[in-house]
């Protein structure tokens, strides 16, 4: 959180958009939270891991062909910015979806970062296709403004979702 500004409801906004775009190509979309609630149980001894466990159950449930796993990034140093995507080798497809994720956002914005591997939780447990997309830094200025704006989180839900088209036409 900066301000009055949380990472958690830029997420929540930017997904709805990202479903609304993916619908209205013929997706069919599982969102994991419509909210501002999370997954874990009261009997987790971590919440936090709980709520992971959970998110990979549910992807696996639906039997979902992808997962894109929506978030903002931070650093102390507040001249970093720009979008990321962070793969895990689990699934070879992570690594195709995640350069064609980075090369659409090279076409769409003016600067983005590059493709980075993770080793977090619920990448490296996840066996359907998906990545980890940072769509810009909370801690910059300007990304932190343009991430508020409506018409900025719809260019980036656009962005994916044109993504998501080339990765399936790619794979299949």
């Amino acid at each position: 959180m900066i301000g009055n500004t949380y990472e958690k409801d830029i997420n929540l906004a930017i997904s709805k958009q990202l479903e609304q775009t993916l619908l209205e190509k013929g997706a069919i979309v599982y969102m994991i939270r419509e909210d501002d609630s999370d997954l874990s149980s009261k009997w987790d001894a971590k919440k936090k891991r709980g709520d992971l466990y959970r998110r990979i159950l549910k992807i696996q449930e639906n039997k979902s062909d992808i997962y894109l796993s929506i978030h903002i990034n931070f650093h102390q140093n507040s001249s970093y910015r720009g979008i990321e995507v962070l793969y895990h080798p689990i699934n070879k497809n992570n690594k195709i979806l995640g350069e064609i994720l980075m090369d659409q956002f090279s076409k769409d914005f003016n600067r983005t970062r590059t493709l980075k591997k993770t080793n977090l939780y619920l990448y490296s447990n996840t066996r359907v296709p998906g990545v980890l997309i940072e769509c810009g830094f909370l801690s910059n200025y300007q990304d932190r403004m343009n991430l508020k704006q409506e018409s900025y989180q719809k260019k980036l839900a656009t962005s994916i979702t044109e993504s998501v088209i080339t990765y399936f036409d790619v794979v299949h």
